[in-house]
């Protein structure tokens, strides 16, 4: 028997509806929660970028109350500060409040281009409206990506999961400590598990383990990388080089960018260390076409003004003010070399995705998983200590960190055992 052919509708072919062309199971969109803190939330946006959804994103922010008192109350979890300054306003009077608050201002968060994010531009975070969201749109858009990153953050995207788990999948960035099932995915440093390892296991007495986190060594649904996510990947670098192309291009080679953090608890320093890299630049100035150095808003101003006392007059160098647009990312695309405090694992992890050279100063102070981190580091042969008897024009390289590709390959592997994928 001969088979039937159907004829065609008029008209042509009829498009297949996006909803059966895998609609229901690829991820188009993203949303971000932050904390206000730009470390935390490039990791989110970095982590957004490389699974393509760079233009598909939304920011949600957790708003804690700001200033006067409430700076002494940000160890407690977001929902009991903001009924504790509910209290405190309804006993002092809003009047009396305010003047409180105006003791104190805060600056709003610096983008990696110098642009001001104010909190008048981005939406309050809200577990229940980003969940309804998710499950009222889930048929016409499908499932709804969730990246989140910070203390702050992690009752927020735990309880979108818990009110929505069929229609959204969330990451958690930074490790929440406690209750890694609340999350599809936690993607945290390796050295966050430094409190298991031998050497911090001599470091913190017994009868603090037990208070300190995390407890387990990491299951099925962690994801360790060697530092921070962030954005500084070759579309944004090679944009970053066409931007800065005027200023940085015609500068005397090599370029060194000095990229100076601020003290932690962990990796504690001040005016000496300050002196010590002084003295260090000086010796190397001669190998060196061009200087330019940054301060980050954690640097102490005893540190930036020994260094802008120091070198701000000698003709190849150059130290950025805080004025105009930031040169961070023009930095990263047409730096030779980097020296960089060891306090911020943000600044070493952009600067060793670059595989340029990268030379460390204040390693040596820290301690717990700062150190970890820093001894992953040499171990990999990525970073070297910053002595004062460096040529600078002596290239060397290695493997670049690639911690955020990494992670986005873990996410998509996720979300195919889940039957779901990324818009391509």
């Amino acid at each position: 028997m001969r088979p039937i052919r159907l004829p065609e509708p008029p008209g042509g072919p009829v498009d297949i509806p996006e909803i059966f062309g895998g609609g229901l199971n690829v991820i188009r969109r993203a949303v971000v929660i932050g904390n206000g803190f730009p470390g935390a939330e490039n990791q989110c946006i970095g982590l957004v970028r490389a699974l393509g959804l760079a233009e598909k994103h939304t920011l949600y922010r957790v708003i804690r109350p700001r200033g006067g008192i409430n700076e002494w109350l940000r160890c407690l979890p977001v929902s009991l500060h903001k009924m504790v300054e509910s209290v405190i306003r309804r006993i002092l009077g809003d009047s009396q409040f305010v003047t409180t608050i105006q003791q104190r201002r805060i600056s709003p968060m610096v983008t990696h281009n110098g642009g001001g994010v104010g909190l008048s531009s981005i939406l309050e975070a809200d577990a229940k409206k980003i969940a309804a969201v998710a499950r009222e749109t889930f048929e016409k858009e499908g499932p709804l990506l969730v990246v989140a990153s910070g203390r702050d953050t992690i009752s927020v995207a735990s309880t979108v999961r818990s009110l929505a788990p069929q229609h959204v999948f969330v990451v958690q960035i930074q490790h929440p400590r406690t209750r890694l099932d609340r999350f599809d995915l936690v993607v945290t440093p390796r050295h966050d598990y430094h409190v298991l390892s031998p050497t911090g296991q001599q470091e913190i007495p017994q009868f603090m383990r037990r208070w300190i986190t995390p407890r387990e060594p990491p299951n099925k649904n962690v994801v360790l990388t060697v530092g921070a996510l962030h954005q500084a990947d070759s579309a944004m670098l090679r944009i970053a080089a066409l931007t800065w192309h005027d200023e940085l291009a015609p500068l005397p080679k090599p370029l060194l960018v000095v990229n100076i953090g601020g003290p932690t608890r962990h990796c504690q320093y001040g005016a000496d260390l300050a002196k010590q890299l002084v003295g260090s630049l000086r010796s190397v100035l001669a190998t060196c076409g061009s200087i330019r150095i940054s301060f980050s808003r954690r640097t102490p101003q005893k540190v930036s003004n020994i260094i802008l006392r120091e070198l701000c007059d000698h003709p190849k160098v150059y130290i950025w003010d805080g004025e105009g647009p930031n040169p961070h990312m023009g930095h990263l695309a047409w730096a030779d070399a980097f020296i960089i405090t060891a306090d911020s694992v943000s600044m070493l992890s952009e600067a060793c995705s670059t595989g340029k050279p990268v030379y460390i100063v204040g390693a040596e102070r820290c301690t717990m998983k700062f150190s970890s981190f820093q001894k992953t580091l040499q171990d990999k042969r990525v970073v070297r200590p910053f002595t004062g008897m460096e040529d600078i024009s002596d290239s060397w390289s290695y493997p670049p960190l690639n911690d955020t590709t990494e992670a986005a390959a873990r996410v998509r592997e996720a979300l195919a055992e889940r039957g779901w994928t990324l818009q391509r």
